[in-house]
């Protein structure tokens, strides 16, 4: 493949292209495009993300001619109601963000010593697969559970999401839920907590997803949709199978008090095969415990038993990538990530080596 992709028309009138490369510069500092947000199309974290895909000679140029030479690109695959819907979004941020007074500031900036327990702290400083092992398990290929929250980092979670939920109602303020499942819970980047997540993402799930994801975009993470769900009699109770918008998504139990919600797993697959019959090595149950992580393929087909009793809030972070989702326009074979693709692929391998070996007693006859 070719060492640079992405193409759009430059605004000069010449004939150049915008391309970005394949990989990302992981040593290149991106700047922050925050205070310009006026000044720009899209999401000043996406110009953020995409910074670091630039050609080499664009790198050290001003934030101003990066940001014109990314918005070329973007809005080559933007379409008009696509940057429509993004104007309305900003606004419906901004509205909340002027007018939501946060609880626990702290929250909102990264403070990794205070948010996370030592033994994944030590795994992240080390990142490498065997540092990654040493604290995780991996009940069922794919599924690596660990432990990850300190408990004071989820209490303080758990009252600024009941904080907000207070001034939701006292505003009566309609806003937008985390996904078309689920009724309860809230985004957490609509109410500012979104660049503390995206460095979550980037410093913290990334060097984990880069050794043991790669399959699936794991290195090229550089996007992320972060929200809190919330499980009850008097909430959702269950979310029915499916697979997440993302190529690797983080499931964190912040608590409280609670029985069932049991999530189940029932394999990995691509587009095509979503809905084939599971095996039974793929079926396995996982029952949640307060502070500890679930990470998994965003393609691995889930869902949540009923919540029997008391109330259960998650943290979610489902980690995109653009590029491996451009890369994946193009390709028609996702063997070295679903399962039942890898299946048919060993089947027709079976059956060729079948074939050859009936011709060859044919000829030696």
């Amino acid at each position: 493949m070719d060492e640079n992709m992405g193409k759009g028309s430059r605004n000069d009138g010449s004939s150049e292209e915008s391309t970005l490369r394949l990989e990302p510069c992981l040593e290149h500092k991106a700047d922050n495009y925050e205070d310009l947000e006026e000044e720009l199309e899209f999401d000043p974290l996406l110009y953020s993300s995409l910074e670091r895909y630039l050609p080499d000679n664009l790198l050290n140029s001003s934030r101003l001619v990066k940001a014109q030479y990314m918005n070329e690109i973007l809005l080559g695959y933007a379409p008009p109601s696509e940057r429509d819907h993004t104007h309305k979004h900003r606004e419906y941020r901004q509205k909340i963000m002027s007018n939501y007074q946060p609880l626990h500031k702290v929250l909102y900036t990264m403070h990794a010593t205070n948010f996370f327990v030592p033994s994944f702290l030590k795994a992240i400083s080390e990142s490498t697969e065997e540092s990654f092992r040493n604290i995780m398990s991996e009940p069922s290929p794919g599924v690596l559970t660990f432990e990850m929250l300190q408990p004071r980092f989820c209490e303080m979670m758990l009252e600024e999401v009941e904080n907000f939920e207070k001034w939701i109602r006292e505003t009566k303020f309609r806003i937008m839920r985390p996904n078309s499942m689920n009724k309860y819970g809230a985004v957490l980047d609509d109410f500012g907590l979104q660049t503390m997540l995206q460095k979550f993402m980037e410093d913290f799930i990334r060097p984990i997803s880069k050794v043991l994801f790669t399959e699936v975009g794991g290195s090229t993470l550089d996007s992320h949709h972060g929200f809190v769900v919330e499980y009850g009699t008097d909430r959702d109770v269950d979310l029915g199978f499916h697979v997440d918008d993302a190529e690797v998504t983080l499931n964190v139990c912040l608590g409280k008090q609670f029985t069932g919600g049991e999530l189940f797993f029932r394999g990995v697959r691509c587009e095509k095969h979503v809905n084939t019959e599971t095996q039974p090595e793929e079926i396995f149950d996982y029952s949640h415990v307060a502070g500890h992580a679930i990470l998994h393929c965003g393609r691995h087909r889930h869902g949540a038993r009923a919540t029997t009793s008391g109330r259960r809030t998650n943290l979610l972070l489902w980690c995109r990538s653009s590029t491996f989702r451009e890369i994946r326009k193009y390709q028609t074979d996702f063997s070295s990530w679903c399962a039942q693709c890898k299946r048919e692929k060993e089947e027709r391998i079976r059956k060729n080596v079948l074939f050859l070996k009936s011709e060859m007693r044919l000829r030696i006859l």
